[in-house]
């Protein structure tokens, strides 16, 4: 794996643009890695994947611990790994031991010999050598390392335990790792303690990690709180090393992550959405062309998303996005989406999925479009502003 960064914000901002080199494939950061239930994205199959932007949605977020119910990892492993099981060559696997869908990491029932998960099958405690016995199976990309998560009401005692098991169970993870850690991201815990946090990011550093996965967020963590963690515990990390964040997914929590000089991001808020049953229909041309000296243009009524079960859609013949070059925009109604929500049936996911795929992707190409022209900062002012906006619209 290789990664440069090609664009820092001046003014001393952090916000920055990149390149990450994994096999034959080149992807531009910061980027998203779309979530997936045991290899793929939870409504789309192979052949529907290959339909959204390349090569942005090569980036796919796998837990291994999906797979502790199902194919043994021995079988995984004769296939060839992941890879060829999913027939997905060309995609970039990175696997980490928990997500926001079925393996919720549960703080109260880890101990000192792993980490505990909450899934579909149960509880379940996860060692750091039945980690990497799936690591070594399934082959990913690149793999972040077990850790000890805990949620921000966690005291100061149970952030300093965390962060000492996370650490401990790197040098494990590294030490049973065949390439000695060159594909390992080095998870940074320490719950909502500042100072925890940086001394985890430091420790991290120092290990042989090709980058880092700060953790932890998404747990009772407030805005006020993620904002002072993520800047802190970013001022000590290297910079010539990727930066991941996991759980943060709505936009203006990705514009956040952006500004503190995050480049990766994992995030279930595209399956959120269609389990929801909501689409995306921010605009993701205003870089460029509805932004014009700092000052982003907006005139639609909605600004981030809809609700196409709403009785308002049954009769609507236009596209979720009229500009929207995805096979939803470019096939199907409003109507028609209404229809197969309120039937229940199983296409509307599928085709909400792919819409909002398609268009989050776009989003963070804007993302890059903007530090690249320098706009960062005035693009997400003004996001946010007509985010917020919109809101107090909906209030009154």
């Amino acid at each position: 794996m290789r990664f440069a960064v090609t664009k820092v914000c001046g003014g001393g901002a952090k916000a920055r643009a990149g390149m990450i080199q994994i096999g034959g494939s080149s992807i531009e950061t910061p980027a998203l890695l779309l979530s997936t239930r045991k290899g793929l994205p939870a409504f789309m199959s192979r052949d529907l994947l290959a339909s959204l932007p390349l090569p942005d949605s090569l980036l796919l977020h796998v837990c291994p611990t999906h797979f502790m119910e199902g194919p043994p990892s021995k079988t995984i492993s004769n296939i060839g790994g992941l890879h060829h099981m999913l027939g997905l060559p060309d995609h970039i696997l990175i696997a980490a031991a928990g997500d926001s869908i079925e393996s919720l990491p549960t703080s109260e029932a880890s101990n000192k010999f792993g980490a505990s998960f909450e899934t579909p099958a149960g509880r379940r405690l996860v060692k750091p050598s039945d980690y990497m016995d799936l690591i070594s199976c399934m082959k990913p990309n690149l793999w972040a390392s077990l850790a000890d998560e805990v949620p921000a009401w966690a005291n100061e005692k149970r952030n300093k335990v965390s962060v000492e098991r996370t650490l401990r169970w790197l040098d494990a993870c590294i030490s049973l790792d065949a390439d000695a850690g060159a594909n390992t991201l080095g998870v940074v815990v320490g719950g909502s303690s500042i100072e925890q946090r940086k001394l985890c990011a430091t420790e991290v550093s120092k290990r042989n990690v090709s980058g880092f996965w700060i953790g932890g967020f998404g747990l009772g963590d407030s805005a006020e709180e993620r904002c002072s963690i993520l800047n802190a515990t970013v001022d000590c990390l290297p910079p010539e090393k990727p930066r991941l964040v996991s759980r943060l997914g709505l936009p203006e929590e990705v514009l956040e992550g952006v500004a503190a000089g995050i480049d990766l991001f994992d995030s279930t808020y595209i399956y959120q959405l269609t389990v929801g049953g909501f689409a995306l229909i921010f605009p993701v041309d205003m870089v460029g062309k509805t932004m014009h000296n700092g000052v982003l243009n907006h005139s639609s009524g909605e600004f981030t998303k809809i609700n196409l079960r709403a009785t308002i859609y049954r009769k609507d013949t236009s596209r979720i996005v009229d500009s929207c070059s995805c096979f939803t925009c470019q096939n199907h109604t409003r109507a028609y989406l209404n229809h197969l929500l309120n039937v229940h049936e199983m296409l509307a996911q599928i085709l909400l999925e792919i819409h909002n795929a398609h268009h989050y992707l776009c989003f963070f190409r804007l993302i890059r479009d903007a530090i690249k022209t320098g706009e960062f900062d005035d693009f997400r002012q003004q996001f946010v502003q007509n985010r917020r906006a919109h809101l107090a619209e909906a209030v009154l």
